[in-house]
């Protein structure tokens, strides 16, 4: 049943459900609307019977001188006595009927009344004809027993049937009326649902990341749409995003490989035309080929950092000394400028970083000081309180260049004959990133430019895990 209900639309399970929900509400309060009215009609039947019972001369005209009972009319007119069914109950259980066409069964409860151990007693009881009577039995002045005074129950069930119907007809009708306004509700409430699933297929469809829907209010069918609008920009600006590293890897691969493969087509010309080119011209193009390798090799490897996961999800973030790492980069830049005088002053600081990424990003910020300091000239580096910087005395960067230069594939124009893909600062931004860090560039009083790298951390490392 379970399992039939799961299969049913989301539009029909509401509607089921709402039309429940009213069924069970309509169905109680009808079951206790119906038991209220009995329980007021069977106490409005007591009392007419406790209010017109008869008077004890009244009985006696139905006992004749030999103490026998007799049917006659009693003294004075009643109507409601004439819709009663009396009986005249003894001491020893023998009842006799003075009143009526029935005779009602007489249980311990009047033999009690009838023995004085009662007062008096109301109940149900079978009269011979087989339908249900209401029974007042009491006791009364100058008679040995007691007066079983009867009406029939079909006074209370009539009223009660008709009552049934009644309620049976509402409920039907609310039922009824609960499935309707649930299916609309339904309709309604799902509209933005049947929006954001048609908006899904669509782009399933069409990969037309473009699409937005309308938001309206702030329930949850709104924030949902907020959610898929967020991530629908959010991937076609990836896409966007990977489109043009793409094209700009296209275009950065392109200059090199065709430099390369001119140098190759020479060199392959002049083996088989048999004409040797000169000893020099060969070095140079030897040597321009293998510049060329070179510079592809370093754009293929900073295509692939780029490509890298977050450093979250390779998980392997963990608690590194940033002033070893700081003076391992500073060796390698040594080697790469020896004619360049190197001053450090390093102060402990731990933070949580990838070891080997944040390492290739500070080599990255030491090689460009290396890159554009004139030869002789002094690149000064410091580490105090989480803030690395790194001054060069070289050109500097002119201040509308500065908001480019953590964009991929960004090259200053003074920058393009060096070697270099453009790629070095947007990994730095993003290691630095990936670490809770921030970093700038910014030019050095005195010439030259000062990079800034502030990463969160400690002073000591954190105490072992026990």
């Amino acid at each position: 049943m379970t399992n039939r209900f799961r299969a049913l639309p989301l539009r029909s399970r509401l509607a089921l459900l709402v039309a429940t929900a009213v069924a069970v509400a309509v169905a109680a309060a009808a079951s206790v609307c119906w038991l209220v009215v009995r329980s007021a009609l069977v106490d409005s039947l007591d009392n007419a019977l406790s209010t017109n019972r008869m008077a004890p001369r009244q009985v006696l005209a139905f006992v004749d001188p030999a103490g026998q009972c007799r049917k006659a009319a009693p003294a004075g007119p009643d109507t409601d006595l004439f819709r009663s069914t009396i009986q005249l109950l003894d001491r020893e259980g023998n009842s006799c009927v003075v009143l009526g066409d029935e005779s009602v069964e007489v249980t311990d409860a009047d033999i009690d009344v009838a023995g004085g151990r009662s007062e008096s007693s109301f109940h149900n009881a079978t009269a011979s004809d087989g339908s249900e009577y209401r029974v007042f039995t009491y006791p009364i002045e100058g008679y040995a027993g007691a007066v079983i005074v009867a009406r029939p129950l079909s006074e209370v069930d009539d009223t009660l049937g008709n009552l049934t119907l009644v309620l049976a007809l509402v409920a039907g009708a609310g039922v009824l009326g609960a499935g309707a306004a649930g299916a609309w509700v339904a309709r309604a409430g799902l509209r933005p649902v049947d929006e954001l699933t048609g908006a899904v297929e669509h782009v399933a469809r069409t990969e037309d990341l473009s699409v937005r829907i309308p938001v309206e209010g702030d329930d949850e069918i709104a924030r949902l749409s907020r959610s898929f609008n967020a991530m629908t920009a959010a991937l076609a600006s990836s896409r966007d995003l990977q489109q043009q590293l793409i094209a700009d890897a296209g275009h950065e691969l392109r200059t090199p490989l065709t430099s390369l493969r001119t140098n190759v087509e020479l060199l392959a010309r002049s083996e088989e035309t048999g004409r040797a080119l000169p000893p020099d011209d060969r070095r140079a193009l030897l040597a321009s080929v293998k510049a060329q390798m070179t510079e592809l090799a370093a754009l293929i490897g900073d295509l692939q950092e780029l490509s890298r996961p977050d450093v979250g999800a390779s998980g392997k973030v963990q608690v590194v000394a940033l002033h070893e790492i700081t003076q391992a980069a500073l060796d390698r830049a040594r080697l790469r400028g020896p004619e360049l005088t190197f001053t450090a002053r390093l102060e402990p600081w731990f933070v949580r970083a990838d070891q080997a990424a944040l390492e290739r990003a500070l080599v990255n910020v030491l090689d460009n000081a290396v890159k554009f300091s004139p030869p002789g000239a002094e690149v000064e580096v410091g580490l105090s309180g989480g803030e690395l910087t790194v001054r060069d005395h070289g050109p500097g960067i002119p201040p509308e260049e500065l908001p480019h230069v953590f964009e991929r594939f960004w090259r200053s124009p003074s920058a393009r004959a060096l070697p270099g893909s453009g790629l070095g600062l947007s990994i730095v931004a993003r290691t630095v990133r990936q670490a809770g860090g921030g970093i700038a560039l910014e030019p050095a009083a005195g010439g030259g430019t000062r990079a800034v790298i502030r990463l969160p951390g400690a002073a000591g490392p954190p105490p072992p895990i026990p």
